[in-house]
């Protein structure tokens, strides 16, 4: 039997997952959320759109009030917990939306099981691998933070991560966002870091997907930038491709109505 409701908890793959399940409809989505962030940045998506469909948003392992294991973090190990828990709740051709680490988990779960998905949204995301300079990046993070530095990490981040228009007009988003990565569990991140850096390409698989899609970027994310989704449009046939103007790498965040009037378009295209 379905439980409906917020701060719901599910044992799956070892670990308590900690999600929310609320609406009814035609399709059931499910958000999957960006590093190092947790499922509440989708509660704006949450109460509009599970008006008329039905909504999962979950933590991933680690984030937000989810538990970990000792088992080594990867994107496949984050794919597989997602497998499990639309299992568990026996969910049956959901439509995923992945945010940039999401995005990743997305693309990994419809590249292995595309008959388990009705659709896929992928934002600010992308299907490259870390260059060599990239990977430095994130292992230089990692020890920053291990030497007791997520302050300066987490603000680096956040200056990054919002668009030139966010830091200008919403400061609150930006400080309400950093707060949120200073109270993560900092092994978390670490170990997240990690499996970001050591991700494989998915780009030689785009060509193979044949769900409806919908690739969307902020105008002003330098993240993931918008000519990281043109290519991920290019390659994946039928795909629709929209930049959500005035956001920067959460578009979800930055400009929601934009963001949840492009999703509604797009799922009402989904049969």
């Amino acid at each position: 039997m379905r439980n409906s409701g917020n701060d719901l908890a599910i044992k799956i793959n070892g670990i308590d997952i900690s999600y929310d399940d609320l609406g009814k409809g035609p399709l059931t989505l499910i958000f999957i959320h960006a590093f190092p962030l947790n499922k509440s940045s989708w509660k704006v998506q949450l109460e509009k759109l599970s008006e008329n469909y039905r909504v999962i948003v979950y933590d991933i392992r680690g984030f937000g009030n989810s538990s970990d294991s000792e088992e080594k973090t990867t994107i496949t190990l984050m794919a597989n917990d997602l497998l499990l828990l639309l299992e568990a709740l026996e969910v049956e051709k959901p439509v995923l939306c992945g945010l940039s680490m999401g995005g990743y988990i997305a693309l990994n779960m419809i590249t292995r099981f595309p008959d388990k998905f009705k659709g896929l949204i992928l934002s600010d995301t992308q299907c490259v691998a870390d260059s060599e300079e990239g990977k430095k990046k994130r292992y230089d993070n990692i020890e920053l933070i291990k030497n007791g530095d997520l302050k300066k990490f987490a603000e680096a981040f956040v200056k990054n991560a919002f668009g030139k228009t966010t830091h200008e007009k919403n400061k609150e988003l930006v400080d309400r966002t950093l707060d949120q990565i200073l109270n993560t569990n900092t092994t978390t991140i670490t170990n997240s870091l990690e499996a970001l850096a050591e991700r494989s390409e998915t780009c030689t698989f785009l060509k193979t997907i044949v769900k409806p899609t919908l690739v969307i970027c902020g105008e002003e994310d330098v993240v993931t930038p918008p000519e990281k989704s043109k290519f991920m449009n290019e390659k994946i046939s039928g795909s629709t491709l929209k930049i959500i103007p005035g956001a920067g790498h959460f578009p979800n965040l930055e400009n929601p109505e934009a963001f949840n009037n492009t999703l509604a378009e797009f799922l009402d295209t989904i049969d």
